[in-house]
């Protein structure tokens, strides 16, 4: 599918392979809500390859998602974008907060979505079920830690600029993917105090696998091309883009 010139350049980073990738929605039960993702897969792979599970910002399954779902396929994983908001529910920046603030605040909706989403990768013939990651941007970033800490069957889970919510005591210890966390170091919505807060608390887990990066001068949604809003501390900043995605791929040429 082809998208505006900013999305498409920051896809074409990926080269495109020589049988190029597949991509369509795919809807899928979530406890009676229908939602509907998104699929990429190498055209032509034989056999499963590694599944990543690809949370969307507070906006919702938008194309800047749908990007990130390619550009992994590109680099022959099977990305299936989450829709955790429900197939009918597509906020603009106005509403957007509100619909995110309702699952910030039910975590157990949150999870179960989160966990449906992962259920419907997991069983695609396209992944291996055995080799499955999950990123996910601003919200869902802090999606991807919540199923970490519900002890999610993950091998990996990345973190772009999201909130760096602490748990209850002793949770980190059911955390079983490695984890690798991606921050502004300019970030207002992720102070200093809630990166080394988050990290006192993976240190209460010694046998969890962390790291956290901070990339100087980023801001919030430094991910995001179209971010523009410095006066409210989200802009998109090409070099921390790419230096994230890099470690991105680094890890999971590792743990995948």
């Amino acid at each position: 599918m082809s998208y505006e010139a900013e999305l498409q350049t920051v896809l074409d980073r990926e080269p495109e392979p020589p049988g190029g990738v597949v991509g369509s929605d795919v809807e899928y039960d979530a406890d009676g809500v229908v939602c509907r993702g998104y699929l990429a897969v190498p055209a032509g792979a034989t056999g499963a390859v590694p599944g990543v599970l690809v949370v969307h910002d507070w906006l919702g399954v938008t194309d800047a998602t749908r990007i990130r779902c390619d550009m992994l396929a590109r680099l022959g994983y099977a990305a299936f974008a989450a829709d955790v908001y429900g197939a009918d529910v597509r906020p603009d920046g106005q509403t957007a907060p509100q619909v995110a603030g309702g699952f910030y605040g039910d975590q157990a909706l949150w999870r179960s979505r989160l966990s449906a989403a992962l259920g419907r990768l997991a069983e695609d013939p396209a992944a291996d079920p055995s080799r499955l990651a999950a990123i996910g941007y601003c919200f869902g970033g802090s999606s991807a830690l919540e199923l970490a800490r519900d002890g999610a069957d993950l091998r990996a889970v990345v973190s772009f600029h999201g909130a760096l919510p602490t748990g209850p005591e002793g949770e980190a210890a059911r955390i079983r993917a490695k984890v690798l966390v991606l921050t502004g170091a300019a970030d207002p919505h992720v102070p200093t105090e809630s990166v080394i807060a988050f990290e006192d608390e993976l240190r209460t887990a010694p046998e969890v696998d962390w790291q956290v990066v901070s990339y100087s001068g980023a801001m919030h949604a430094f991910t995001v091309p179209t971010a523009n809003t410095p006066e409210y501390g989200a802009q998109y900043d090409e070099r921390a883009d790419r230096r994230s995605w890099t470690a991105m791929k680094d890890f999971f040429a590792e743990v995948l």
